[in-house]
């Protein structure tokens, strides 16, 4: 059996990081939540949206090792895998800024993951079922191509497109609620709830 998963977003919580950036560059009011989007929509309202693409590009980048992983990813996939599931990364990401330093992206994402996505000293995703494409038409290509029974992204947007394979169970990570259900489609509110998805859907 074989999971098929998203990364920004959905193993990778940047609501600490965004925020912290933000009042680092005090471009945020000190009451603002503590949250990716909230930063975003703020910036966007006060016609400020160039410097919320620069601060991506430095999360992404020089900042990515302080993002932090989605309470449960880490316990979750390590009993997901040690029941013998093939777990295997497949995420829209380009290789580099669309503004600010030219950071290389997919060697920050893997380090990150190499660091911080393991238990007891071991990794739980090799390095070779790690794939980042640079279009979201790839990214469905790709998780066509490794032939996974289950895939799990917060972006419903892929999850409903026309490549997406029918013969993949497509998992909604939507912990906050903020969309609504889609048909053929599992909604997860926490990672605590994957395992067990998985362990009776084997």
């Amino acid at each position: 059996m074989h999971l098929g998963l998203d990364f920004d977003n959905t193993i990778v919580n940047y609501d600490s990081v965004f925020y912290q950036v933000a009042k680092e560059k005090n471009l945020i009011p000190f009451d603002l939540p503590v949250s990716k989007l909230a930063v975003r929509d703020y910036l966007r309202e006060v016609d400020q949206e160039h410097l919320w693409t620069l601060m991506q590009s430095e999360v992404y980048g020089s900042r990515m090792m302080d993002a932090t992983p989605f309470p449960g990813v880490i316990e979750s996939l390590s009993l997901i895998k040690k029941a013998g599931v093939r777990l295997t990364i497949v995420s829209h990401k380009t290789r580099y800024p669309y503004l600010g330093e030219r950071y290389d992206l997919h060697s920050a994402a893997r380090e990150w993951i190499h660091a911080v996505l393991g238990e007891n000293g071991a990794g739980l995703i090799d390095d070779q079922d790690i794939y980042f494409e640079e279009t979201k038409e790839a990214k469905l290509k790709r998780i066509q191509s490794v032939t996974c029974n289950w895939y799990v992204d917060d972006l419903p947007e892929i999850l409903t497109a026309p490549l997406f394979p029918d013969n993949v169970q497509r998992i909604l990570f939507d912990p906050h609620a903020h969309h609504p259900d889609l048909p053929n489609c599992v909604v997860l509110k926490s990672w605590h709830e994957l395992n067990s998805h998985v362990k009776h859907t084997s």
